[in-house]
């Protein structure tokens, strides 16, 4: 048998050795406000899973630092002198994953963001630290972030655009030809949202994730809009299926856009 090492004690290995430490998320904090920066900064690098490898005071000096630290996830501020946030999202949102980080509210700068590229929208004063650095960590993952301002303006450009929709092109499905179709069609297009989808009997819950399933949010998406977590989604949309009487998503926003064909 072959001799065994000399017995040392305090140095015995353990039987199940901890699995690595995973690379830490790679953080630039792009804002003009150098006390903003510092503070941020400093919260994040406390975590052990996070380091801020650049700050950048506007848009170029925070592009310069993604091309340069190649970082998993910019916070960028909007307002920013010289080149400002959403002119320097697109540009970022090809290097990495950006999240604004901002006091800017409004509907319209945030849908701006999203269409920019966006991977989320924290309004300052609407999250605590441990929901930054949660958001910070999701969206490396993919999981996009809204506080509820941002939210909100999301939900309602969603809702605006569903109903636009409805309005513009209420029956794509018909082709009437005569008065007789047209006589069949005429009280499926008066009939107003509020009527037609009463017969459904969704919660309030329900009735906003269909109206983003309607919209083309995936299950990860909505999650993130109405944060709550995907699986909740799941039983959510497995119950809206069952009282819109239908068997995929797609039946299930036809009918609930109002163009569903009734036989």
């Amino acid at each position: 048998m072959p001799d065994r090492p000399p017995h040392r004690p305090g140095a015995e290995q353990p039987l199940f050795p901890p699995p690595p430490r995973p690379c830490p998320v790679r953080v630039v904090v792009a804002d003009d406000n150098p006390v903003v920066r510092a503070g941020l900064t400093a919260l994040l690098s406390g975590r052990e899973d996070i380091t801020v490898v650049a700050q950048a005071a506007d848009g170029r000096e925070a592009y310069e630092a993604a091309r340069r630290h190649r970082p998993d996830v910019v916070l960028l501020d909007v307002r920013m002198p010289g080149v400002d946030g959403l002119s320097a999202l697109p540009h970022l949102a090809r290097i990495t994953r950006v999240v604004m980080l901002t006091y800017s509210h409004e509907a319209e700068i945030v849908q701006q963001a999203l269409r920019g590229g966006a991977g989320g929208y924290l309004v300052h004063g609407e999250f605590t630290v441990d929901e930054l650095v949660s958001a910070v960590r999701d969206v490396t993952r993919g999981r996009a972030h809204f506080t509820p301002t941002a939210a909100t303006a999301v939900l309602a450009h969603l809702r605006s655009d569903a109903t636009a929709h409805v309005k513009a092109d209420p029956s794509p499905l018909f082709s009437a030809t005569s008065t007789e179709a047209l006589s069949q069609l005429q009280p499926i297009v008066r009939q107003s949202s509020s009527v037609s989808r009463a017969g459904f009997q969704l919660s309030a819950r329900e009735a906003e994730i269909m109206d983003l399933i309607a919209s083309g949010m995936n299950n990860q998406q909505i999650a993130a809009t109405c944060f709550i977590s995907e699986k909740t989604v799941k039983n959510h949309i497995n119950r809206i299926f069952a009282k819109l009487h239908s068997s995929s998503r797609s039946e299930a926003a036809a009918k609930w856009l109002g163009t569903a064909v009734t036989s």
